[in-house]
């Protein structure tokens, strides 16, 4: 069977158009699953316990009967790290190291614990950067695991000093993944439970009988677990509402061609709404990148949901030049950014919007879903435009320290009363003013 994937070219006069119609995405918007995801939120509220285990046992096919059956004990998790086979406890925790040593150089560059300084008028001005009490990251659970996810989502908590750290992750007909479990293990977790869906974040959100109300919810679901996060933000904090991902992939036509149609594959195979675009000012390499995918894709396990990704939301893109290509990257503000060319540093400050960029034909994107050390937790659907990937500073709120000398409430007591007295706020006014010196 041959794939049709989407060839544009930038000289085309309606490319703009087919740019945007392919970049479109909104199937998050669906009213039935916000209404499904509103319905379960109220419903936890309301009953706590007994809704989360009857939403549980339904949605997972399970038969407990007591919300004490789905706590997993952390004991159970550093079991499963020490019975893992030596690779797979070897590479896990060379992902957990790298991860770790990242985030601890991004808290120092956040500032530590935070700043003081004092000014002209001997005042004392400042940050203090505290750490969330309570976090939730929800680690997804059915159609496939992802340990991956466990490190990226927790370990910077735990750097950030979050002091309790409770996870969610459901377990369909009480299969529990062993190497999620490990990663827990490794990653600082305090407390996990059983449960997923719109029901998890309900729970997280407001808190049950078993299930202590967290801070902040962080980590990636489906759609109904998007809504309901979506739905719970005001009550706690969340991290962002992810889309299906992305990959853009810049090329200057010297990259072997096998090498990146695998690199469009390893995002596609996600799911069939994941998307997956090549833009190259060589029509030549194009041609030889689409050949590669038409003789590569017989060969995937997953070669039905990379098809339909690349047919439905894929496109390789022929621009007039490099300088082009990049600012057609900042058009799409993608999730993952590979720049695969020659001296590629060299297009870097060209660059302005992207989740997270790959730089080099050797840094494929799959390096940094699991071992590189970035955060792997990314905006979406151009939301790079704006958003940042997910990090130590996601766990830290920030506290304004202001202490007034009496000097300084002289001066600026003068300034805060005229515009107070110019916005009508007696009290305002005469609060300042109470500070100052009668002449």
């Amino acid at each position: 069977m041959t794939i049709r994937i989407t060839r544009l070219d930038t000289t085309q006069p309606d490319f703009d158009s087919a740019l945007m119609q392919i970049l479109v995405f909104e199937a998050s918007e669906d009213e039935s699953i916000d209404r499904v995801a509103a319905d379960i939120i109220a419903d936890v509220r309301k009953r706590g316990d007994a809704a989360v285990l009857e939403y549980t046992n339904r949605f997972d096919r399970l038969t407990e009967t007591a919300m004490a059956s789905l706590e997993i004990p952390v004991e159970s998790c550093l079991a499963a790290l020490n019975n893992l086979p030596p690779a797979s406890r070897a590479a896990l925790q060379v992902a957990a190291d790298r991860v770790r040593v990242y985030h601890e150089h991004q808290r120092e560059a956040c500032g530590g614990s935070g700043y003081t300084y004092t000014d002209e008028h001997g005042s004392l001005l400042g940050q203090k950067i505290t750490p969330l009490d309570k976090v939730g990251i929800y680690v997804p659970g059915g159609k496939a695991a992802y340990p991956s996810s466990v490190l990226m989502n927790a370990i910077p908590a735990q750097v950030a000093g979050v002091p309790e750290i409770i996870m969610v992750v459901p377990t369909p007909d009480g299969i529990r993944n062993e190497l999620v479990m490990a990663a827990a293990g490794l990653s600082g977790v305090n407390r996990i439970f059983a449960i997923g869906g719109a029901q998890a974040v309900a729970a997280l959100a407001y808190g049950t009988e078993t299930i202590p109300a967290v801070d902040k919810i962080v980590g990636p679901g489906n759609a109904f677990v998007a809504a309901a996060k979506r739905r719970v933000f005001g009550q706690v904090g969340i991290d962002m509402i992810a889309g299906p991902s992305e990959i853009l992939v810049l090329c200057d036509g010297t990259t072997n061609p096998d090498w990146i149609a695998m690199d469009l594959f390893s995002q596609a195979e996600h799911d069939e709404l994941a998307q997956s675009i090549l833009v190259c000012p060589d029509t030549a390499y194009l041609d030889q990148v689409e050949a590669s995918i038409a003789r590569l894709l017989p060969q995937m396990r997953r070669q039905e949901i990379i098809r339909t990704s690349l047919t439905n939301r894929g496109a390789l893109i022929k621009a007039k030049n490099m300088e082009e290509v990049c600012a057609i990257a900042n058009r799409i503000a993608p999730e993952h950014l590979e720049v695969s060319t020659e001296n590629p540093e060299r297009w870097l400050d060209l660059l302005r919007h992207a989740g997270a960029i790959f730089l080099g034909r050797f840094t494929s994107e799959a390096l940094g879903d699991y071992c590189a050390g970035p955060n792997h937790v990314l905006p979406t659907s151009r939301t790079a435009r704006f958003s940042s990937p997910l990090g130590v500073y996601d766990f830290q709120k920030r506290s304004s320290i202001i202490r007034v000398s009496e000097e300084g409430a002289q001066i600026l007591g003068k300034t805060a009363l005229e515009l107070a007295e110019g916005e009508g706020l007696e009290a305002h006014a005469k609060s300042a003013a109470y500070r100052m010196k009668k002449d």
